[in-house]
């Protein structure tokens, strides 16, 4: 396990890097972890992963972008093209060798803008109810005084249903993010395979948007596995082990 600082012009943040071999390659494909909307990289899923890796001899890493965990930087100064350069610095600087990148909810917005970005580094992907332009969402479903709120403050607070904490919702986020669209009239080129995951009782991204995702990807091998009585975090015993081994056979298959 390391720390690392990470200086540039446009963000400044810790990264935590866990490999299973020390400094050496180990196995590939490694595995990339891009967490969700205001998550960090201590979560169930990350953890999971991390100990399934550290099995299978495989290199893991996993990041909090700018203003989250153990990032520097403040959260309301973030925005998705923040992180996602956060997670491209990682990407490129960080791992070794080709990457099945694993994204969660945001993460799975980001991952997809990695494989466009990086498609010979980028063997594969795995959503965990990905939220592509989410923020295109939120904005439609801003209240009239939440949009008041943003006029006048430039943020507002939403309750958070996986924390005390609410979430913190600003204007530059939400503009920011209109410049990363992905489901517009243009398929998604990517270039690798892609496993998306989704419980049919999330209450903060449709199940829908998966299938609708796996449609806009241009990309023919593509499954959407949807999953009973699993909620958004998708955290429950039988949900991780339904990833790593979606995971595991991902790997399996790039590798051959």
């Amino acid at each position: 396990q390391g720390l690392a600082l990470h200086r540039r012009s446009a963000c400044r943040f810790w990264w935590c890097r866990e490999r299973t071999t020390g400094r050496s390659e180990g196995r590939s494909p490694g595995v990339l972890f891009c967490p969700g909307f205001m998550s960090d990289m201590t979560g169930s899923k990350a953890a999971a992963l991390e100990d399934w890796c550290r099995r299978q001899g495989r290199q893991f890493t996993r990041f909090d972008y700018s203003g989250v965990g153990q990032s520097l930087g403040s959260f309301a100064d973030g925005s998705l093209g923040r992180w996602a350069e956060d997670a491209e610095w990682v990407l490129e600087s960080v791992t070794q060798g080709p990457q099945i990148i694993v994204g969660a909810s945001m993460g799975g917005w980001i991952m997809l803008l990695l494989a466009l970005r990086h498609p010979a580094r980028v063997a594969g992907l795995v959503g965990a109810a990905a939220a592509p332009d989410f923020v295109l969402r939120w904005w439609q479903g801003c209240t009239v005084e939440e949009r008041a709120a943003l006029e006048s403050t430039g943020f507002f607070m939403r309750p958070s249903c996986y924390s005390e904490e609410p979430y913190l919702v600003t204007m530059h986020l939400l503009k920011e993010g209109h410049r990363h669209l992905l489901m517009g009239d243009i398929p998604i080129g990517v270039a690798c395979p892609v496993r998306l995951l989704h419980g049919l009782r999330d209450p903060d991204v449709p199940w829908q948007g998966s299938v609708a995702l796996a449609e806009h990807i241009a990309h023919d091998d593509v499954e959407v596995m949807l999953v009973k009585g699993g909620d958004h975090r998708l955290s429950r015993p039988q949900d991780l082990s339904r990833l790593l081994a979606v995971v595991d056979a991902l790997c399996a298959s790039v590798a051959e």
